[in-house]
């Protein structure tokens, strides 16, 4: 289906159809499928079989004959067209390409296809191509310069594409800062990297305004270029401003990353409140950075653990496992009772952290109300699945329970393996949750 579009839109191009009309040309990947296809076009290509195969059987209309040659097009003439130009510089003739670059000098729309011809696999075109590139990239202004990067950081993955890496990088360095900020907030990931890593080189953000640009982003490699560059300038006089939106971030690597900073500057007590933290990363760096001054983090954990309803974080328990002994399996065994299911649910998971199972006990808390107990019982569970009556097991999986409870009954049942596995399957097989219904229907499936 793709390759027949790209096949279809290089032949419009071909019959002289604009180029913004042609391709989306604000689409990096539409360029390297149009420079594809014109020589697939050109040259008849076993590639495109299936494409035309589909076509025809679709009723499609197919422009010309498979064994039609590419349609003439007079580049040639004193001021050639642009789809002209676009398919001459996509020609499988090295000697087609290389005349076409010489025309394509300030043809800006043309760029991206010039840029692709800097990796190309004919050396003279490839250094005039490059020379043309090294000429416009001064001139390219913000509304062009994000799709042109993308196509450079596309080409650049080629054997011979990384001189168009480089030349893109060294005109984001040195030109405009409207040009950098238009690709800061490109749509391609690759894109926006490269942005932000020369941003923080030229010092556009300051220290606060990168940390706020951390807290906010949702790509972790960003996050972790601003937030690195942010904790630069942070020292044990100044730096709050800084710090907090970082410590306040919803991304664990930002938290990770502000909390680790708490030791360089002189903040350790700040840890303290990241002890609990929903994330086993920033748990770890709030450990490391109390214990750089002595403080052992378990009393806190415990002190954690012992608190009341609300007040208490419902990681506590996990946190107190990470760093606690057997000994705290008791205060373990009694939060598994807590009215708040999170809490509940991170005492099991502690309990099997620290390797103190009790069967019986946890075989409770497969009827528990929250499915993210029941979740956590029937993993640790499971390595003892053994030991469990198959006959109370199968009782929970009649359709009157909940089916967080089916569910993990079946997946014990299921750990049995052999023929336990097959009468769970069957029993499940009429169940009216669709998804347990089907997952039952494929096991007895791969059981004939």
């Amino acid at each position: 289906m793709e390759t027949w579009d790209a096949f279809e839109r290089a032949a419009r191009l071909t019959q002289g159809t604009p180029l913004a009309e042609a391709i989306d040309v604000a689409d990096a990947a539409a360029w390297a499928a149009l420079d594809r296809a014109v020589r697939d076009l050109a040259t008849g290509r076993p590639s495109l079989l299936p494409a035309l195969a589909w076509a025809r059987g679709r009723g499609r209309r197919v422009h010309w004959e498979w064994d039609a040659p590419l349609p003439s097009v007079n580049w040639r003439r004193a001021e050639p067209r642009e789809p002209e130009l676009a398919v001459a510089l996509c020609h499988p003739d090295g000697r087609i390409r290389q005349a076409a670059l010489a025309r394509a000098a300030g043809a800006s729309a043309l760029l991206p296809l010039v840029v692709i011809r800097c990796a190309d696999w004919v050396a003279p075109v490839r250094e005039d191509a490059r020379e043309l590139l090294r000429q416009a990239l001064p001139g390219v202004g913000p509304d062009a310069i994000a799709v042109l990067a993308a196509v450079v950081l596309r080409v650049a993955r080629r054997e011979r594409g990384g001189e168009a890496r480089d030349m893109l990088e060294a005109a984001l360095r040195t030109g405009p800062v409207p040009v950098l900020q238009a690709v800061l907030v490109s749509e391609d990931r690759a894109v926006r990297r490269l942005a932000y890593r020369i941003a923080v080189e030229r010092r556009l953000f300051s220290p606060v305004r990168l940390a706020a640009l951390a807290a906010a982003e949702g790509d972790v490699v960003v996050q972790g270029i601003c937030a690195d560059a942010a904790l630069k300038a942070v020292d044990a006089d100044t730096g709050d401003e800084v710090l907090r939106p970082l410590l306040e971030s919803r991304h664990s690597r930002v938290r990770s990353a502000g909390v680790t900073a708490l030791h360089r500057t002189g903040r350790h007590a700040w840890a303290e409140a990241f002890l609990a933290d929903r994330s086993s990363m920033v748990r770890a760096c709030a450990r490391w950075a109390l214990r750089q001054i002595g403080a052992d983090p378990a009393p806190l954990c415990r002190a954690l653990c012992s608190g009341e309803g609300a007040a208490m974080p419902s990681a506590a328990p996990l946190a107190l496992a990470e760093c606690g002994s057997r000994d705290d399996a008791d205060l373990l065994w009694g939060l598994t009772g807590h009215p708040h299911d999170g809490v509940r649910a991170h005492a099991v998971a502690a309990l099997r952290l620290l390797e103190t199972v009790d069967v019986a006990r946890l075989t409770t808390l497969l009827d528990d109300p929250a499915p993210r107990v029941v979740r956590e019982a029937a993993t640790t569970l499971v390595p003892w699945a053994g030991r469990l009556s198959v006959e109370e097991l199968a009782g929970r999986l009649d359709p009157e329970r909940p089916r967080h409870v089916r569910v993990g009954a079946y997946r014990l049942l299921a750990a049995r393996g052999g023929a336990v596995h097959r009468d769970a399957a069957l029993r499940l097989s009429g169940d009216p949750d669709p998804g347990l219904r089907a997952n039952a229907l494929a096991v007895l499936g791969s059981l004939r």
